[in-house]
């Protein structure tokens, strides 16, 4: 919250008063434990950390139940998965909404970089990244220092071989740094970014610098290493060595080819070109992490970014058991711009915040590609009817649109789906704002039809006063006007123009509005088509239930535990007796994969237990929906072949120009104005130029982009 923020409604009771300081203190905690993880990785690199701490802590830890492996698993493993936790009981007390307006931004929240290769970059965005490329410096730059002061070549090595040789080995380890936290924007349903207000689609730029790094870090170490086996007359030998009780080379060469055969391909000239490449070579990660690990076996550099991939494979085993279920798709309207919406049957306790996105698999056309669509709908205005917007922009959207919309579309009884999601912020802070305007461009409009009918129930169902709203929107061909039929909520009985709602649309080729001379006859109607149900058909519900950050608190937390207790067991009654013996040592590898199979069972026997439990009880909840098809059915049908005039008769549409963005955002009045901005790269980078120039200090810019 802006530390200028005025609350102007706060439901006042004591439970929710009590549920504010709880949470307050949980998000201190949670910051408190964060700053002492990061003042640890500052500490770890110093002789102090390995010369007196860490031979302490392990004097005290260790013991034939967890080993050497104690000290790591307490200090770096242990306390995000601690924060995960906390975030999950923070976002499950975080139901009063506390709603701020005349909220006025800190300058570090503007755009401080627009153009160049990192994208809109914010001030505090600008400034974590500084302190994150810093702490990098730091811990190479003090690695190496203390390496050379003790370097001793050996074999009768020159000293810049062995120097070659210690650089090539440190390099991995501030790779290993990066490696820790590649996984946390990936995770969709991360308590640990809701916590801190961040989501997965709007970190993945950090995703992505991150991925950049951790391969720059460790292609340097192969190579170095490569050269200096070289150099050393060492190279046959090494490149084929696999030690059972050391490093494994030929598992560290296979998960660098696995890397560097993901990274080529996530470069914007071929990701954006080549999707589909980019798609199924980016699951060579699951071969990078597991002969990463077979590598390095399980140490403290390796227990260091477990963590992150920990919090991962909990999500991504909770989508793979929620993608097993086939919804029930209830209608698809169809509009002439090559665009449609699918509406989907959900559950009441299905709830989630404009912006949200749904990933989405349609087996009819491939049963291994999964695509995020906005979601359209409002879960409180729309409780029953979950709607996603579906642009024809690619191969896979173009077949689905060239099924839905030929003329035999009608024969089309039942349309197989499976989803993950949805996926959005905790909360929005659209309220704060006495104007609110939205720049779009294109299918960029979809984002916004979700908070144009969130707004719509603000109004309408809790009388709260909502922002002016001033919807920009640009557009190629006249027939993209249809879009703006999506603004109207089909099941419920409210229309945009319940708001204070001002659209201007641009139409940028076609110079003249197109001539309707029998309205009923225009091929420029929305079509709709209703699906029959299926028995096996079930409505889009969470997939832990109502109570899911609870749930997804108590998965982490068991499930953690289970595996603690399980290689505790293993190691001393399995492991421990063989390395105590004078004349064996336990194999590494072996004992990687046997870590890395209790994790995995952990966290499938916990994960599975708890949506096996909430499906249960949603089967039942579930049951009411039959009822209710024939409801939604017929609601459709009465918006079937709606002329082009019903939706932009109160817009005010331009034709042959785009809009004067910086004209239009000047002129907006008022002491806080939020502009949102969603559609091509140069539309962002043009309205975020504009928010950033200091010429209307009013203007507080966000980005909504999924462009990845």
């Amino acid at each position: 919250m802006d530390s200028d923020s005025q609350i102007v409604k706060l439901p006042s009771s004591s439970s929710s008063s009590s549920s504010h300081i709880l949470r307050v203190a949980l998000l201190l905690l949670s910051i408190t434990v964060l700053l002492g993880y990061f003042m640890l990785q500052i500490v770890i690199p110093t002789n102090t950390f390995w010369d007196t701490w860490y031979p302490s802590l392990s004097h005290h830890l260790r013991s034939s139940y967890f080993g050497y492996q104690g000290v790591p698993f307490l200090i770096v493993f242990f306390p995000l998965l601690f924060i995960a936790v906390i975030g999950c009981l923070y976002l499950h007390l975080g139901n009063t909404p506390v709603i701020t307006k005349n909220g006025r931004k800190a300058k570090l929240g503007k755009p401080m970089l627009v153009k160049g290769p990192l994208g809109i970059v914010s001030g505090i965005e600008l400034a974590f990244l500084i302190m994150f490329i810093a702490l990098l410096t730091w811990t190479l730059t003090i690695y190496i220092r203390n390496s050379f002061s003790t370097i001793t070549p050996e074999r009768g090595e020159k000293v810049w071989e062995a120097k070659l040789q210690s650089v090539s080995f440190l390099v991995s380890l501030t790779g290993n740094l990066c490696l820790a936290f590649l996984f946390f924007p990936v995770t969709r349903g991360s308590s640990v970014l809701q916590l801190f207000g961040l989501t997965s689609e709007g970190t993945i730029k950090y995703h992505i610098w991150l991925g950049h790094l951790v391969m720059v870090f460790f292609t340097a170490h192969g190579v170095g290493y490569i050269v200096y086996w070289a150099i050393t007359g060492q190279i046959s030998q090494q490149v084929l060595e696999w030690s059972k009780t050391r490093i494994s080379n030929v598992a560290g060469e296979i998960s660098l080819l696995a890397g560097l055969g993901l990274w080529v391909t996530t470069f914007p000239g071929i990701r954006q070109k080549m999707f589909e490449l980019f798609f199924y070579t980016h699951h060579l990660y699951i071969l990078f992490m597991l002969f990463f690990l077979l590598h390095i076996s399980i140490n403290f550099s390796t227990i260091l970014m477990l963590p992150g991939f920990y919090l991962f494979l909990i999500d991504r085993y909770l989508r793979f058991l929620q993608s097993r279920s086939e919804i029930r798709v209830v209608s698809a309207r169809i509009l002439p711009c090559q665009t449609l919406e699918l509406n989907f049957s959900k559950t009441p306790g299905l709830s989630y915040t404009p912006t949200s996105i749904l990933f989405m698999n349609v087996p009819s056309i491939s049963k291994l590609q999964w695509h995020p669509f906005t979601i359209s709908s409002s879960s409180k205005l729309e409780p029953e009817i979950l709607s996603v917007v579906i642009k024809s922009e690619g191969s896979w959207s173009s077949k689905l649109y060239q099924m839905l919309s030929s003329p035999s579309s009608s024969s089309i009884y039942h349309l197989q789906v499976s989803v993950e999601g949805p996926y959005g912020p905790a909360s929005t802070h659209f309220l704060r704002h006495e104007t609110l305007v939205m720049v779009s461009g294109g299918s960029g409009i979809t984002p916004f039809i979700s908070v144009i009918r969130e707004l719509i129930h603000v109004s309408k169902i809790q009388r709260l006063k909502t922002p002016q709203i001033i919807l920009i929107c640009s557009f190629k061909n006249s027939s993209d006007l249809t879009m703006l039929q999506l603004l109207h909520p089909t099941s419920s009985g409210f229309q945009s123009n319940d708001l204070n709602l001002k659209i201007e649309a641009f139409v940028t080729r076609d110079h003249k509005e197109p001539t309707l001379d029998n309205s009923n006859s225009n091929p420029n109607l929305v079509r709709t088509i209703c699906f029959n149900p299926h028995k096996t058909d079930a409505p889009i519900s969470p997939v832990l239930g109502p109570k899911s950050w609870l749930w997804l608190g108590a998965i982490i937390s068991s499930s953690f535990m289970i595996f603690l207790i399980t290689i505790a067991l293993i190691n001393r009654y399995y492991i421990y007796p063989i390395d105590h013996n004078t004349n064996r040592i336990f194999n590494h590898s072996v004992k990687t994969c046997l870590y890395m199979l209790v994790m995995c069972v952990s966290i499938v026997i916990t994960a599975s237990a708890a949506v096996f439990w909430n499906k249960k009880q949603q089967e039942r909840e579930a049951k009411q929906f039959q009822n209710n098809v024939e409801v939604l059915n017929n609601s459709e049908k009465e918006l079937e072949s709606l002329p082009l005039q019903s939706f932009v008769e109160p817009t005010n549409v331009h034709y042959g120009r785009r809009p004067d963005l910086k004209r239009m955002l000047f002129g907006c009045k008022g002491t806080s104005v939020g502009v949102l901005v969603c559609g091509p790269k140069e539309m962002r980078h043009e309205v975020a130029t504009i928010c950033s120039s200091g010429l209307a200090h009013n203007l507080h810019f966000e980005s909504i982009s999924f462009n990845w």
